[in-house]
């Protein structure tokens, strides 16, 4: 079920599938800045990455010697979550474990999805929260999709990424299997600019796990439009859109990451994995903002 949230600058809605994000749209001239989810290319919007962030070597990994299977990017965005609760400005979706989640994720757990609209900006906040009496192993992470270019009349070379502070930083080298092979390859140097290209992503998505940023800006050439992801705390960053043209861009803060090319150790070695304790509760949040 789609639910929506508006207010005098924007509306947004978000569905109980996934508890996905469907639409940002600016209320002053319609503009939609979230991607349309045209299946020809990606039929997501802005899907939920829990428990795991990317692929896992041979979509398995390992609990207390223990061999389990999850799909790319987990359980979250091909879940039906269960809708909560819904203010003037706020709506609320939960997953919890069932005999089902069990089978493939070891795990009794509560996931709280919030959305929060404010003026011009969307906070997103997940909150994890353990219910078994053994800690708790996973990663959470964001994949928004944004429309880019905006407007019908650009491509994508007319638009640039902007970091809120000048960055020198190799990336993480992905493998064709979208592994990560422990190499790095040239990112940025001494900039806070981006300029975008079909080409940029040739080798898959961009991973950055040092950037000093806390906000990225999707910005045009040919005008003030724009949309913008703030990610404090986040300590993961990638970067993608589809090799083959697709009109959208990736802006992924994460919590972890997909496995190494050679990763065979346990769920909670695994780089980036969040081990939370019997009881405890894990809450960020992170804040997409759009100009029109």
């Amino acid at each position: 079920m789609i639910y929506s949230l508006e207010n005098s600058t924007i509306k947004i809605t978000a569905s109980t599938r996934g508890a996905e994000l469907h639409s940002i749209t600016g209320k002053k001239e319609g503009t939609q800045y979230l991607w349309n989810g045209d299946a020809k290319y990606w039929k997501y919007h802005s899907p939920i990455l829990f428990p795991i962030v990317g692929n896992l070597v041979d979509s398995k990994y390992r609990i207390d010697k223990k061999t389990y299977e999850l799909p790319s990017h987990g359980l979250g965005r091909i879940s039906d979550f269960k809708f909560v609760a819904q203010t003037n400005n706020s709506i609320t979706f939960e997953l919890k474990y069932s005999e089902e989640t069990m089978k493939r994720y070891p795990f009794k757990f509560s996931l709280h999805i919030n959305y929060t609209i404010e003026g011009n900006t969307v906070k997103v906040t997940y909150n994890v929260i353990n219910l078994d009496d053994k800690d708790m192993s996973f990663s959470i992470g964001a994949h928004p999709a944004f429309m880019c270019p905006i407007e019908k009349n650009e491509k994508l070379e007319d638009y640039y990424l902007k970091f809120n502070k000048k960055e020198t930083s190799d990336r993480m080298e992905i493998t064709k299997d979208g592994y990560y092979s422990h190499k790095r390859k040239e990112g940025l140097k001494d900039t806070d600019i981006m300029i975008l290209s079909k080409d940029l992503f040739k080798d898959d998505a961009l991973v950055f796990d040092d950037l000093k940023s806390d906000k990225i800006t999707i910005k045009s050439k040919n005008h003030e439009k724009s949309v913008s992801v703030e990610f404090k705390g986040f300590p993961y960053m990638g970067i993608w859109a589809p090799k083959r043209g697709a009109p959208f861009l990736c802006i992924e803060p994460w919590f972890g990451h997909a496995d190494y090319e050679d990763f065979t150790g346990e769920f909670k070695e695994k780089e980036g994995s969040i081990e939370l304790n019997s009881g405890q509760e894990f809450k960020y949040s992170y804040k997409i903002s759009i100009v029109e």
